[in-house]
């Protein structure tokens, strides 16, 4: 996501590699402007955590329900594009959790999808009001990043051994779920249902969405060659049956066509890091 704005400022922040398990990366946005600033964020499968510090940050969902971020919200797991504003002088720093992480912390996962909650309604003390304090008297971002990541070691539970090989499991040829019951010992059943308490979703939901990002990337790739899109190589190389699944599947988790996606991609940003 770029911005031809000068007074429009947003960057990732990567995390050391204590947390690499933990949080896939930070992102941070001001709008400096005199005019309000609206983008797309693509479906992450991620949960987030929005610290804002300027002017109330206003999120769309799907559904087309608005929300105002004030100090502090809970977002996730993000499986379908919404709409964000940055309306001038608005500064929020997003925490990205990572697999399992967001269960680690707070012992729960699925949010309602993407329905948003205070994270000290989670965790049942104020914690979090507290951290927001501590992080607005902070002026560098990079030491706002190192404040969250010192406040988060107390809360952060070990791994599951099995949510770690979930994790973990990088063969698209084989099925998660039936490999790691069999070298676990467990049913499938049991694995899947871990899978989603721990993760928020199913290995399926995934599996589905990691297609369609590998789509997205592909034609990412097409367009900075200036190339046209072959959308028939898209479908081939992606592991659709044709054009109509990949159309369908767009629509499911950002509400475009592909091509469409295409018309739009300035005004669109990516969570995932990976």
């Amino acid at each position: 996501m770029k911005s031809d704005d000068p007074t429009y400022h947003h960057y990732r922040l990567p995390v050391p590699n204590e947390f690499e398990t933990v949080f896939s990366h930070f992102y941070f946005a001001e709008n400096n402007s005199t005019s309000s600033i609206t983008k797309t964020l693509l479906p992450s499968f991620q949960t987030i955590m929005v610290f804002n510090f300027g002017t109330k940050a206003r999120l769309v969902s799907s559904a087309q329900s608005e929300i105002e971020v004030d100090k502090c919200i809970v977002l996730g797991p993000i499986k379908s594009a919404f709409e964000y504003t940055l309306i001038p002088g608005a500064q929020i720093l997003v925490a990205n959790f990572k697999d399992d992480a967001f269960y680690r912390f707070f012992g729960q996962a699925f949010l309602s999808d993407h329905l948003p909650i205070h994270p000290d309604e989670a965790m049942e003390e104020n914690c979090f009001t507290y951290l927001w304090h501590q992080l607005n008297n902070i002026p560098n971002i990079s030491d706002k990043v190192d404040c969250i990541l010192d406040f988060c070691r107390p809360y952060l539970k070990l791994q599951d051994t099995t949510s770690a090989l979930l994790a973990n499991f990088k063969d698209d040829t084989l099925n998660p779920i039936k490999s790691i019951a069999e070298e676990t010992g467990q049913t499938e059943r049991n694995v899947q249902l871990m899978h989603k308490k721990h993760f928020g979703y199913s290995a399926k939901e995934v599996s589905r969405y990691k297609r369609f990002v590998k789509a997205i990337r592909q034609i990412e790739q097409v367009l900075l060659s200036s190339k046209n899109v072959d959308w028939f190589e898209i479908v081939n190389e992606c592991g659709y049956y044709d054009q109509s699944q990949l159309i369908h599947d767009f629509k499911h988790f950002i509400n475009l066509s592909p091509k469409n996606f295409v018309r739009f991609q300035q005004d669109i940003c990516q969570a995932s890091a990976e």
